[in-house]
């Protein structure tokens, strides 16, 4: 028995074993989900839009609708996972999801889609902040950054594996097919949860629940480690809701750059996500292959993430995120040049996908390092959450601007320059980070 050891210490200090891994594998596998489910309306839009003859800027609006549902569920479930723990909120989230995805495939109206897309964003929202918070309570002090943005690549690939199964499906049957596809593969992973992905021990001992010290106990043993005999001290804090210490004079200024930040650059992402299908099939090309060039964006943020997630052991993240950014930007914008040839504009797609995705799991890593653990859900959901409503914006605004008459070069430039704002945001955050004392590595 180890007495005195806090569990959080434990970890941090300790090589990062099987079981660990297993759980962060899991939680990577979640943001796979995710990032398929996310991206179904992408790879059905031409589809539906075939279908039911609707225009760019009502299309806009049905891209935009499980974005406003993640932006709800990264703020409200965030919070309950701080709350309730991660492990229950991220089975619910499954049950939101499964129950969204199979509905979204019996819709026959645009009504009916905007409700079951919403319903599928509010699990995937709360999703996002629950697995982030649980990978970087699984790992360990040294990997701890590497374990979320590796987390993070889960997105881009569940999007690639996903979208290649789509094209072809949609070469098969009608859009339809791939929400279905999506139901099953969602509602699987509940039994995986049920299963595999105890609840974290530094929620355990920071929140302290019923039959904590047992639980802990149990998932220490899986990990093979000494039993605690007893609880660590508790913090000598105040115990507010976690809200009112995000936005307390200690936390309020990170929490805003933050939160302004990755609106900004969560904008220009989800524009070039959620539009290549339809531009790619309005310059004449067939639903798959413009499927196709999404999935090659994607694969770009795969290889971003995991680029970023190698590359930020070794320098600052806050420098890293900052110069990302801003080729974001610059790739973005060249995008819009439009690239007639097919081949051209896949690789183009793929190098655009890299920065902008290797933006994201940076300020994913970001997030899980500059909020404390009794309010890191809830910080990583509030600044999620807002985000998406960026995210949300993002495939609104361009739809508009493309009904005005802008071409795709000027709608891409003025897309873009959210990842620019938010380069300046990060480059503004050093002071404040040194203020909370977070490492110099950051």
């Amino acid at each position: 028995m180890n007495a005195l050891a806090d569990p959080k210490q434990i970890l941090d200090h300790s090589p990062m074993n099987g079981f660990q891994i297993g759980a962060v594998v899991i939680c990577i596998l979640l943001n796979a989900l995710d990032g398929f489910d996310v991206l179904a309306i992408s790879f059905a839009s031409p589809g539906i839009a075939t279908e039911w003859g609707i225009n760019r800027a009502a299309l806009g609006v049905v891209l935009a609708a499980e974005l406003v549902g993640m932006a709800i569920g990264s703020i409200t479930l965030g919070n309950i996972a701080d709350s309730i723990g991660r492990r229950p909120t991220i089975l619910w989230c499954l049950v939101l999801m499964t129950v969204g995805m199979y509905a979204s495939s019996l819709a026959n109206t645009i009504n009916f889609l905007l409700v079951t897309r919403l319903i599928t964003g509010l699990g995937i929202g709360g999703m996002l902040a629950s697995t982030n918070a649980m990978t970087a309570e699984f790992s360990n002090a040294k990997y701890r950054n590497l374990a979320v943005m590796v987390m993070a690549t889960g997105f881009p690939v569940g999007a690639i594996v996903g979208g290649s199964i789509s094209t072809q499906l949609l070469a098969a049957f009608d859009w339809r097919a791939i929400f279905e596809f999506g139901a099953i593969c969602t509602g699987t992973f509940i039994l995986i949860v049920w299963i595999g992905l105890p609840e974290s021990v530094e929620y355990l001992a920071s929140k302290r629940p019923k039959n904590a010290l047992q639980r802990i106990n149990n998932t220490l043993a899986r990990m093979g480690h000494e039993a605690l005999s007893l609880l660590p001290a508790p913090a000598s804090v105040e115990k507010k809701p976690s809200y009112s210490v995000l936005f307390s004079p200690k936390y309020r200024t990170l929490t805003l750059l933050l939160m302004v930040a990755y609106f900004m650059h969560i904008m220009t992402f989800y524009y070039i996500l959620k539009w290549i299908p339809k531009i790619v099939v309005d310059m004449g090309y067939e639903a798959s292959l413009a499927g196709a060039v999404l999935v090659w964006a994607n694969v770009g943020g795969a290889l971003g993430a995991l680029v970023m997630g190698i590359v930020s052991t070794r320098l600052r993240l806050r420098k890293l995120l900052t110069v990302m950014l801003v080729l974001s930007f610059a790739m973005v914008s060249a995008f819009g040049i439009g690239h007639e040839d097919l081949s051209e504009l896949s690789l183009v797609a793929a190098i655009t996908g890299f920065f902008t995705n290797a933006s994201v799991v940076g300020f994913y890593a970001l997030m899980a390092a500059s909020f404390p653990a009794d309010v890191r859900a809830s910080g990583t959901g509030v600044v999620i959450g807002v985000g998406r409503g960026g995210a949300a914006m993002g495939p609104v605004i361009a739809g508009l601007l493309f009904v005005t008459g802008m071409d795709l070069l000027v709608v891409s430039i003025v897309m873009g320059a959210g990842a620019a704002i938010a380069a300046g945001a990060i480059f503004s955050l050093r002071p404040v980070l040194q203020r909370h004392d977070i490492p110099a590595s950051i």
